[in-house]
């Protein structure tokens, strides 16, 4: 069965399903942790070797002071809560984007989980946390200019090199739940060419059918990279 060995996940409608019950947004952001706790298990369960799901994005810190710190706590304590969870299935957890901008004991807790898991040999799931795809290109950048080199030698191996997991293979099917449209700034490198799958379920509804259901859409799909197939 040709399963995507990376799959990315942009996990939209936490706070449209939580308005569509009457309750407040982080009672919606609650229900979307359970649901990426579920996708996470069925990920593992189907085989995909690379999960990267959009957990906080550069831009997310737009949103009030009361629901980013709601957020930043539910990450802290997925990250502490869940490490029993990662031993059990052999899960590395890994971290896409600016750690330097997160709160410090946020940081340090990542910093933690990632030592942890890191010789874990099951599925690795990469928290995409204050996470931009500019923010990431243009860091790679400033890496290769701290280091002396000449921009005419800079080239696109070179910037792949320098993003935040180089050793991670490109996404080959980027999932967006609650019927958007949008890349919304998520792995814009690594997605060139990566298959998409838009679903109009919201993300806290979310469980391991709607996943293979997705992986079905994407083993329909014929890969050209911009080639022809003969």
């Amino acid at each position: 069965m040709n399963v995507p060995r990376h799959v990315g996940i942009i996990m939209d409608g936490n706070g449209r399903w939580a308005r569509k019950r009457n309750q407040i947004r982080t009672q919606g952001h609650l229900e979307g942790l359970k649901a990426a706790k579920r996708i996470v298990r069925a990920a593992a369960d189907l085989g995909i070797s690379y999960l990267t799901l959009y957990t906080f994005s550069t831009e997310n810190w737009k949103r009030t002071a009361d629901e980013v710190g709601f957020i930043m706590g539910l990450v802290k304590q997925y990250l502490k809560s869940e490490l029993d969870f990662y031993r059990e299935n052999r899960i590395r957890i890994r971290h896409a984007g600016d750690a330097a901008g997160l709160p410090a004991d946020i940081a340090r807790e990542l910093v933690s989980v990632c030592e942890d898991t890191r010789n874990f040999e099951g599925l690795q799931v990469v928290l995409a946390l204050n996470y931009g795809g500019r923010d990431e290109i243009v860091r790679a950048v400033r890496r290769l200019i701290e280091n002396g080199l000449p921009a005419g030698e800079i080239d696109e191996a070179l910037i792949q090199r320098n993003l935040d997991n180089p050793d991670i293979p490109n996404p080959d099917l980027i999932i967006r739940t609650a019927g958007e449209f949008r890349i919304s700034n998520f792995l814009l490198w690594e997605g060139a060419y990566a298959e998409y799958y838009i679903s109009d379920k919201l993300w806290p509804d979310w469980a391991e059918p709607d996943l293979q259901n997705a992986i079905a859409h994407f083993q329909g799909r014929e890969r050209r990279y911009g080639g022809v197939n003969s």
